[in-house]
């Protein structure tokens, strides 16, 4: 039976990814190396220190990532300021999840500083939802399952009984590993991405009515 709901924030509450994407190219920039947005697909959803990390593999440049995380994030957060918004339907599936009695939790592999920035912008503080889950919080990022088996953990329930909200492959990976369903939409991928999830949807203007009744 499903008891809570864990979501994914990038991609599934705000729309943050060409946000990040545009931060990291400008640090590349300034590091005299250019790159581009196609570079970090393959790391979407990962968390930011492979999100940057693995572009920088990919070049064949050593960067300290904790230097350049936190460059990245500057621009970032100078960025998102009033342009952040939230996704179609995010805040109206919290409010329902809330109302029919479901724990909520945000999951995010993004650090502490990004995940509250983006809250704020969207109009969501960290008290809608019953814990808040961030990429610092654990060692193995998605698409290893441990944020979703902590986030569980977290609002007192058992990973079988979630439903995880997400919008990336990893994400998806991450969820199944941990025992939880999961319900897919298609902001980042192709639905032919996304098929492990159990269900996928456009928007959360448009969830499953099953998704919720298990």
């Amino acid at each position: 039976m499903i008891r809570g709901v864990l979501f994914d924030m990038d991609g599934v509450l705000a729309d943050s990814e060409p946000f990040i994407c545009q931060a990291a190219i400008i640090m590349f920039a300034e590091t005299g190396l250019k790159v581009i947005p196609d570079d970090f697909k393959p790391f979407v959803g990962t968390g930011e220190n492979r999100y940057i990390g693995g572009v920088a593999e990919k070049y064949g440049l050593k960067v300290d990532i904790e230097k350049a995380k936190a460059r990245t994030y500057e621009i970032y957060l100078s960025i998102i300021r009033g342009k952040l918004k939230p996704l179609p339907g995010a805040i109206a599936f919290i409010r329902k999840c809330r109302d029919t009695g479901l724990k909520t939790a945000v999951t995010t592999s993004a650090d502490a500083v990004k995940m509250e920035a983006n809250l704020k912008e969207i109009g969501l503080p960290s008290s809608a939802f019953n814990a808040t889950i961030n990429g610092l919080d654990v060692e193995n990022k998605k698409p290893f399952p441990d944020i979703y088996i902590k986030a569980s953990e977290r609002i007192g329930l058992k990973p079988e009984e979630c439903l995880v909200v997400e919008d990336a492959v990893s994400g998806i990976k991450a969820s199944k590993s941990a025992g939880c369903r999961c319900l897919a939409v298609t902001t980042s991928f192709d639905r032919s991405k996304l098929s492990e999830a159990d269900w996928i949807c456009s928007s959360l203007e448009e969830v499953p009515e099953e998704a919720l009744e298990w």
